[in-house]
Formats: C-alpha cells, structure tokens, sequence
C-alpha cells in the first residue's frame, strides 16, 4: 500500500517539477525578449545622440567659419603706402619761384603785378623817362623769362616723379590683388584714391603755373603797348617853340 501511494505522489511531484521547469524557461525568454527591447531602445537613444552632437558639431564649425571670416573681413594692411605726395607738392610750389618770377604760389600776385607792370593811367602820370626806361624793360624781360623758366622746371619735375609715382602705383596695384578680406580692399582703395587726388593737385599746380606765365607774358606786353602808347601822347602833345621868337605854337597832331 504504501508502495501504492507513495508512486502517484512522486508523478504527481515529477510532472509538477516539469511544469515549474517549464515556466522558468518562459520567464526567461520573457526576460530576453525585453533585455533585447531595452538594447534596441538604448541603441537608438545612442544614434539619436550621435546625430545631435553631429549637428552641434557642425554648428560649432559654422561659428568658426563665421568669426574666421569676420576676422579675415576685419584684418587691416600691414603697411600702407602714400607715396611722397606732400614732398611732392612742396617741391613743385618751391620750384616755380624763380628769379623775378611770377610764380601761382605767391600770395600777392596781383600786388606784384600791378608793381612790376604799371597801368596805362600810371605811365600818362609817371612815364619813366631815358634813364629809367631801360631799367624798367629790364625788369619786365626779368620777370617773363624767370616766370617761363619756373613753368618749364615744374613741367620737368613733375615728369621727373613719374618713376616714383609708378612704383607707388604697383605696390597698391599688388596690394589690391592679393587683398583676402572686405577691410584691406577698402584700405587699398582708400590708398588709390588718395593717389589721384595727389595726381589732380600736381595737374592743378601745372595749369595754375601756365596760367601765371600767359597771363605775365599779356600783362608785360599790354605795359609795352602803354608805355609806346604814352610816349606818342606826349610827343604829340608837346609844345613847340618858334624858331624866329620863341613863341609857343599848338601841339602837332
């Protein structure tokens, strides 16, 4: 008997311990499945990660590229070149003072025309007599020939600065070509710029000095013409005495 109850007691323990096995195995599956679904989830917050520190990457990159050109825009030249321009000017007011010369630079050019050529109302009240005359025509060759020649030696010195002002010319023109940012284009232009301003004022000089020069060679000329003018008149008005008594006669016309 008790062999009899003991046999459906250790089936019943068997097929028990059968089932226990059994979902321990469906449990850890069960665990395997999630541990799989925790992995993939982890997995994809990683790449999502991942993407995120690309995009920051890649705007820290933007922000480089932006303060480097910032800073590229921004640069200035190194040096800058001028050239000699108020040397130049210098030497081309100094040079046009020659002598008696009627130079453009002069303060008081009028004064001193209206000095060295007398007006013809001048001459009708102080006509220079034979003494005097030749000293007066004397000042007046003076003043023509050194005004000329001042104009010709600030024609000259301004073709003597050509080389100086063409080396200036391409140091800016390599400037300018090998500018990399928005700041050094803006200094060169800046820079050439002022070399034709420099260009206009030595052009200005130039026409000023011709100017001089014509208008003392007309005035020298209208002096001539008041002087010849002058003499005739009082020539032709002077009294002519007679021969046989003394007498005074009209003036010859």
């Amino acid at each position: 008997m008790a062999v009899a109850v003991l046999a459906p007691v250790t089936s019943g323990f068997a097929r028990a311990g059968g089932v226990t096995g059994q979902a321990t195995e469906w449990t850890q599956l069960a665990n395997n499945a999630e541990l799989i679904s925790l992995v993939g989830k982890s997995a994809e917050q990683v790449n999502n990660q991942i993407t995120q520190i690309n995009q920051l990457a890649e705007q820290i990159q933007n922000q480089l590229n932006i303060y480097r050109n910032l800073l590229q825009n921004t640069a200035q030249l190194p040096d800058h070149i001028w050239g000699q321009v108020e040397n130049d000017l210098g030497k081309l007011q100094s040079v046009v003072a020659q002598g008696q010369g009627i130079a453009f630079s002069m303060g008081n050019v009028d004064d001193v025309l209206k000095q060295r050529f007398a007006s013809f109302a001048d001459m009708k009240s102080n006509l220079p007599d034979s003494a005097s005359f030749s000293s007066t025509y004397q000042d007046w060759s003076n003043a023509n020939r050194d005004t000329i020649l001042g104009t010709l030696k600030a024609a000259n010195l301004t073709a003597e600065q050509f080389n100086s002002e063409e080396s200036t010319m391409s140091s800016l023109r390599s400037m300018s070509q090998s500018a990399d940012g928005q700041m050094k284009a803006l200094q060169v232009g800046h820079q050439i710029a002022a070399q034709q301003v420099a260009q206009m004022q030595k052009l200005r000089g130039l026409v000023s000095q011709q100017m001089t020069m014509m208008g003392t060679w007309f005035r020298s000329e209208q002096a001539q013409k008041d002087l010849a003018q002058a003499r005739r008149e009082k020539f032709f008005n002077a009294p002519i005495n007679d021969i046989r008594g003394g007498q005074t006669m009209e003036p010859r016309w």
